[in-house]
């Protein structure tokens, strides 16, 4: 038998990846969905196999069991959210409204159902608050700290505090904020007075009146 071609096998090799990618985000993206509307507890690794059309194998074979499923899903959340943040602040006119504009629609987000249940309410039980910090400071903190640093360069935090600290303050206060949100008996209701709060927290942080 004659054997394949170098790039014979390189297309064969990509074929393989390819799929294997395409399968894990299948799972991811079933999972997102199955673990949002009914939350970890009593999503099963087989249910998620299912939904993604995939045997419940190959589920283990791309993740070691559901808590690595739930990781993977919760940093597409991070994410998704990062992204979203950053189109909407990319909207505004300075750095001062996008950052409001930020805070602003971050608290909004907390609205979705999947997204309080993955990401607020099941996430640190799940994975332990140090490893959802450590994500969330890739993407969301990343997000605010370069927001609230925009701001500072425009004069909007000039007393010379320390912004890093600030930073901290202010993602601790949304990420409460989102708590509230998400225990709250009517989420959209309590919507307005979280946001107008967390706006008033922002700017005493920038010292402004």
């Amino acid at each position: 038998m004659i054997p394949p071609a170098p790039s014979e096998r390189s297309t064969a090799h990509r074929t393989q990846a390819e799929r294997s990618d395409a399968t894990t985000a299948q799972l991811i993206t079933a999972a997102q969905e199955l673990f949002g509307q009914g939350g970890y507890a009593t999503t099963s690794i087989a249910a998620v196999a299912a939904a993604a059309g995939v045997t419940k194998g190959a589920a283990y074979h791309h993740f070691a069991g559901k808590a690595a499923l739930f990781h993977a899903v919760f940093v597409r959340e991070q994410e998704e959210i990062a992204a979203e943040l950053e189109r909407a602040a990319a909207e505004e006119p300075d750095a001062w409204s996008a950052l409001g504009r930020g805070c602003r629609r971050f608290l909004e987000h907390c609205l979705d159902p999947g997204f309080r249940r993955v990401v607020l309410l099941d996430a640190p039980s799940v994975l332990g608050w140090e490893t959802v910090r450590e994500i969330e400071y890739a993407h969301t903190l990343r997000v605010l700290s370069g927001g609230m640093r925009a701001a500072a360069a425009e004069g909007h935090f000039g007393d010379g505090g320390d912004m890093d600290v600030r930073c901290q303050l202010m993602f601790g206060a949304l990420c409460e904020a989102g708590m509230l949100l998400a225990r709250a008996p009517d989420p959209a209701a309590a919507l307005t007075s979280v946001t107008a709060e967390t706006e008033r927290l922002l700017a005493a942080l920038a010292a402004r009146p």
